[in-house]
């Protein structure tokens, strides 16, 4: 296969990079309720309009970097490093879904946490405008992190 990469910087420098989705006939930002004129792109000239898209190995490749900067956030959790490597994964999936900011907000479940009161933290967690928002999720997690077994 021939190499690719000096495609790279050229191309970086003809489609420009953008790491907000953008509508690629005028160059603005897509936020909700936008009219798009072109297609919806991203990146280098990643096109995400109809018929387009991404590919499996490519959602992928972005849930995985997304996974190791949630991973790293929820590292900083009290009682996160006291945890086996399942019940951390229930923290990593927290703090994937809406963020570490939000995750530290779940005073009673960190408190149950650092006691090692995982039944008290699986409650905690079903307590919470969260577990009303993800339903299955989290009665999923809550399960999780009350026994400690990855299912």
């Amino acid at each position: 296969m021939t190499d690719l990469s000096p495609l790279v910087p050229r191309l970086k420098a003809e489609e420009g990079l953008r790491l907000q989705v953008y509508d690629d006939a005028t160059g603005a930002m897509i936020r909700a309720g936008s009219r798009v004129a072109g297609n919806p792109t991203i990146g280098i000239g990643t096109n995400l309009g109809p018929g387009a898209g991404i590919t499996e190995p490519e959602a992928e490749y972005l849930l995985m970097n997304r996974l190791r900067a949630a991973a790293a956030d929820a590292a900083t959790l009290p009682g996160f490093n006291g945890l086996d490597d399942v019940r951390r994964l229930v923290l990593v999936d927290m703090a994937f879904n809406m963020g570490v900011r939000t995750v530290r907000g779940f005073t009673s479940m960190l408190a149950a946490i650092q006691a090692h009161n995982y039944a008290g933290a699986a409650a905690a967690m079903l307590d919470s405008l969260w577990a009303r928002q993800v339903g299955r999720r989290a009665a999923a997690l809550a399960e999780i992190m009350r026994t400690g077994v990855w299912s």
